[in-house]
């Protein structure tokens, strides 16, 4: 069985930094970001307040990111990335629209989720769009396997919930596969749920919708 250490929530490309994005990490980081530890941490003193803490891992540019953490301030949002140049454009959108319940850690979720976070700490978990390794003899490289699954679950509150989206097909299936055979949480439909108002369509997804692109969305929730 894979070990879910030998699964890494990223892949490393090469991006181009602009100096924007530079200036907003250099400058925004040590307010916003969280260095990785070892070390549990207290999400209720980070964010000094007591309300609900989603997760959410693989931000990319930071554009769903933020627009969720400014629609929905009543929670607290955890993203986790490891790309600098998308960390410094979602560090520009909590400056500009003075987001104050969004925290980002540079880092690979699975040793986050090894070591940072506490068990049941999290009220929900969002992955959106993870790299689906299209070629099949890659499919063992892809994130959502049943040992992540089984990680993450741990995070999780009783009630809590977990939000995946892929505009793959034969990923989504795997990903349904995956987290039906988890047997702390249940489907939240009969297979795929409708996308909920809090996840806002990107400019990806809208062009990929144009050009006939589905995307399937799944929720489940922590029994």
């Amino acid at each position: 069985m894979t070990s879910s250490r030998s699964i890494r929530s990223f892949v490393i490309r090469q991006g181009r930094f602009t100096k924007a994005q530079q200036h907003a990490y250099e400058t925004w980081f040590p307010q916003y970001g969280i260095p990785y530890s070892e070390e549990p941490i207290d999400l209720m003193q980070i964010f000094g307040r007591n309300a609900p803490k989603i997760l959410e891992i693989g931000s990319g540019m930071g554009e769903a990111t933020a627009v969720i953490a400014r629609q929905q301030p009543q929670n607290d949002y955890l993203a986790i990335e490891v790309h600098t140049p998308g960390i410094g454009s979602l560090l520009n959108q909590i400056n500009q629209l003075g987001l104050t319940n969004l925290r980002i850690i540079q880092h690979d979720a699975v040793e986050v989720l090894q070591s940072m976070l506490p068990n049941e700490s999290l009220d929900g978990a969002h992955i959106f769009f993870p790299d689906p390794w299209p070629k099949a003899r890659h499919h063992k490289r892809r994130l959502i396997q049943p040992a992540f699954i089984a990680l993450l679950s741990q995070h999780l509150k009783t009630g809590g919930y977990l939000h995946i989206a892929t505009d793959w097909q034969d990923y989504a299936e795997q990903i349904l596969s995956a987290l039906t055979n988890e047997t702390c949480l249940v489907n939240t439909t009969n297979d795929y749920a409708a996308r909920p108002d809090y996840r806002p369509l990107t400019k990806f997804e809208q062009r990929g919708l144009r050009l006939g692109h589905p995307v399937w969305d799944l929720i489940f929730v922590k029994r």
